[in-house]
């Protein structure tokens, strides 16, 4: 089956038509900046390149940091008011408390808490107040706030309170988007509640987003299916991930890592992304990105649900060297302005590109342009990028067992060939766009994470087993292809009746009708 992956980073937009697991074509263009122009390059430029072989394409996978970007740069977001049923529980902490005050300026909508929600054993605290959820959404209505978060105290254990106020809410404000907390976080209530905001911020982003990429993908002649990369890496219809557009944060160095286990052949292994702007380091377990187990911070918001345990650095391809006061290796980089200010490409500031170009590790741009530059001012600053690496791939390890590492992205060539603790660096073809490799071959995931009391351990196994499965296949995953991917059981001793907690994850292949 033909698909084409697509990855939207910062520099560049990258493409691959790919035939099962073989790459056809492949081509790396610049971001620009209304980036749906860039990504209708990427695909002209793609199918021109492939001729015949570009027909019957069946799907298209794209990744994005519209969302990321949109929070860390806190643009594009709207009011969101929140609707806390767990009174009189968590009263000393409300909503928004530990968010960034100019964050919370832009994104706080109101914030109602009423009486309700569950005890960790599933009892209840009190009856949920119905009334006040009722005043809440007109109050909410009359402000012209359309986004709405509904989080409960336990609710990813018992989701009852959550959804019928969402039912209550959507017969008061008909015109709210709500986003329901239990299908999104795990059982930290504030870190839930965060995700639920930030989600329900970016709502009306998402269905601009999609839109417009969908507008994209029909311009250049494809009747494809569209999906959008997951941070699991994993894929999920458009229409689905339009509504939980948190669900594609940090999706781009989980798309490189998934790119980089195909082409290298190795499915357990750390993997080195260097893009434009930054350097992402994370470990493959089973050809998957490990995930990370404790709160992630995204644009100063505290979260707790899936995410991979990536680490970050600011060094990229386009990178910004200052030479003024010894060398100082970024953080700020050019972005995708890489190909007018870079030094290589006729511009006048310093990049990790122009260092690469020198020292003889890439051959692109006018070599003539940096030939001036001082030996020693390059060495240095190759050393200093090699230390930065070396140091992010220790932190990221592990064990102290040498393990092999997947160089790949744009500057792959910046990833020194001598790492201790690794016992081979690997640098793979097309390792220039395993981002894209790794959504064109994305498949769809499904997920449960829940506490299960007074059952046998096989049954609830069993349950959560049926439930992963039931949400794969509601996002668009064919049943018949579905396999475990991973199986946890907690036994919990410190709560009441045999309870167990069982977190099951499934991937099947995308059910295409096109």
């Amino acid at each position: 089956m033909k698909r084409i992956g697509i990855d939207v980073g910062g520099t560049n937009t990258d493409a691959v038509l790919m035939d099962g697991n073989n790459v056809v074509a492949s081509v790396k263009t610049f971001t620009t900046r209304d980036v749906t122009s860039g990504i209708e390059s990427a695909l002209s430029q793609l199918l021109a390149t492939a001729g015949e072989a570009g027909r019957d394409v069946r799907a298209v996978m794209i990744g994005t940091t519209h969302y990321t970007n949109a929070v860390v740069e806190r643009k594009n977001l709207k009011r969101a008011a929140a609707i806390r049923v767990s009174l009189p529980a968590s009263g000393s902490l409300p909503p928004f408390c530990d968010w960034p005050g100019d964050l919370a300026a832009i994104v706080n909508g109101g914030v109602y808490r009423v009486r309700g929600g569950h005890e960790y054993d599933g009892r209840e605290i009190v009856p949920m107040d119905e009334i006040a959820i009722a005043r809440a959404a007109r109050d909410i209505r009359r402000a012209n706030v359309n986004a709405i978060a509904i989080s409960a105290v336990f609710s990813p254990l018992t989701s009852s309170c959550e959804t019928r106020a969402a039912d209550i809410v959507r017969n008061e404000h008909p015109d709210a988007q709500i986003t329901l907390s239990s299908t999104l976080g795990r059982i930290g209530l504030l870190e839930r509640e965060n995700v639920a905001l930030l989600n329900a911020a970016l709502i009306e982003l998402a269905d601009d987003i999609t839109q417009s990429i969908a507008s994209a993908v029909s311009a250049s002649g494809l009747s494809a299916e569209l999906y959008m990369t997951q941070n699991d890496g994993t894929v999920a219809r458009a229409e689905v991930a339009r509504v939980c557009p948190v669900n594609s944060f940090a999706s781009g160095p989980v798309n490189s890592m998934r790119g980089a286990a195909l082409l290298g052949g190795v499915a357990d292994a750390m993997v080195c992304d260097v893009g434009g702007t930054t350097t992402d380091v994370g470990c493959l377990l089973n050809g998957f990105p490990r995930q990370a187990n404790n709160v992630v911070e995204i644009g100063g918001v505290r979260t707790l649900f899936r995410i991979p345990d990536v680490l970050s650095i600011g060094i990229g391809g386009g990178t910004i060297i200052s030479t003024d006061r010894g060398i100082v290796i970024g953080p700020q980089s050019v972005g995708y302005r890489l190909a007018q200010r870079a030094r290589v490409f006729g511009g006048d500031t310093l990049t990790c590109t122009d260092i690469a170009v020198a020292a003889g590790l890439a051959d692109i741009g006018d070599k003539s342009r940096v030939r001036q530059l001082p030996a020693a001012t390059v060495d240095q600053a190759l050393q200093l990028i090699h230390s930065r690496i070396a140091e992010t791939v220790d932190r990221m390890k592990s064990s102290a067992a040498a393990v092999p590492l997947l160089a790949v992205g744009g500057g792959a060539m910046l990833v020194p060939d001598d790492i201790a603790g690794i016992s081979r660096v690997l640098h793979v073809q097309h390792d220039g766009v395993a981002n894209a490799v790794g959504a064109a071959i994305a498949q769809i995931s499904g997920e449960t994470d829940r506490i299960y009391r007074n059952v046998s351990r096989e049954q609830a196994i069993a349950d959560a087993r049926e439930q992963a499965i039931k949400r794969a296949v509601d996002a668009g995953a064919d049943a018949k292809s579905i396999d475990v991917v991973d199986i946890e059981d907690f036994p919990l001793s410190y709560l009441p009746g045999q309870a167990i907690r069982v977190r099951v994850r499934v991937t099947g292949e995308a059910t295409l009708t096109r």
